[in-house]
This record gives C-alpha cells, structure tokens and sequence, in this order.
C-alpha cells in the first residue's frame, strides 16, 4: 500500500507509554513509509519543568523500541534525541510531513512559522485527536504518574 508522504517527523516525551502515544505512531506509520521519532532527550525534559518525575531516556527508549518491534515497524522508524521543540524539523530535508497529537499541535504551526522564516516550505500537519479516557478527559502521562487512571485511560 502506497502511502501518503514518504518521511513524517512525530516527537514526544513517552513517558509512561499509553494508549495516546500508540494512536499517536500508529497515525504516524499509517501516513508516512518512514518515521522519524524525536525522543525527548533528559536535558530538554528537564527544561520542560514537568510537575512529576520522568524516566531517563534510555528507559524510554527501551519502551519505545519495545512496543515498534511488537508491531512489526521498527524497521520503518529512526529514533533520535530530541533536544529542542523544533528536532530535525528545520534541517532535515527528508521530512515531508508532521505528525503531532491535538495538544501539541500548536507546536507544529511553530515549526512551521521558523521554517518560513529560515526560507523553507510549511510542512503538512497531520493532527490526531486526543484518546480520551473512561471520564472524556484526554489520557496523559501526568494523569497516570498522579495515578488518576491507568495507561489504558481507566479510572483508579
């Protein structure tokens, strides 16, 4: 099957990996042949100055890579640390689309703001909506560290 872009860029923390983040990639293998996935590296995760902890990045990794291996898609995907909010997006040439969740969509049009004025064409955004938890509120990875729900969006 053909699909829609070539190489989509898609970044996140992944802390606690849940049920959004798999929607996330999922839309993200979905759209693109390859994925480039910008892993939020321990440096800029503590500049994001989160209200709970965080697991290191090799933690992450590790969960990540897992879970790409289980769905067959590793091969398609290129992990790299992402140590800003704009990643590879403003120099890597490869990248001919942006996946992002609803939240942090904004941050794609932020891309895309820089791009312009570094002379570079907007990328596509391909947003996808929030996986809502059983209480309609949108899973999160602060809202399972607080233990409110679980990875699957249930409540505890």
């Amino acid at each position: 099957m053909k699909k829609k872009f070539e190489t989509v860029a898609v970044g996140g923390t992944f802390d606690l990996f849940h049920k959004g983040h798999r929607a996330l990639l999922r839309k993200a293998f979905k759209v693109g042949n390859r994925v480039l996935i910008g892993l939020c590296s321990d440096d800029f995760v503590k500049k994001m100055r989160k209200p709970h902890g965080i697991a290191s990045y090799a933690e992450r990794l590790e969960e990540l890579e897992k879970l790409l291996k289980k769905k067959g898609v590793l091969e398609r995907a290129e992990i790299l640390p992402l140590d800003d909010e704009y990643g590879l997006t403003l120099s890597d040439t490869r990248i001919d689309a942006i996946v992002v969740s609803a939240e942090t969509e904004p941050r794609a049009h932020k891309i895309n703001e820089k791009r312009k004025s570094l002379g570079m064409a907007s990328l596509p955004i391909v947003a996808v909506k929030m996986v809502l938890s059983e209480d309609l509120y949108p899973i999160s990875s602060t809202r399972i560290w607080f233990e409110e729900i679980d990875r699957e969006g249930n409540l505890l």
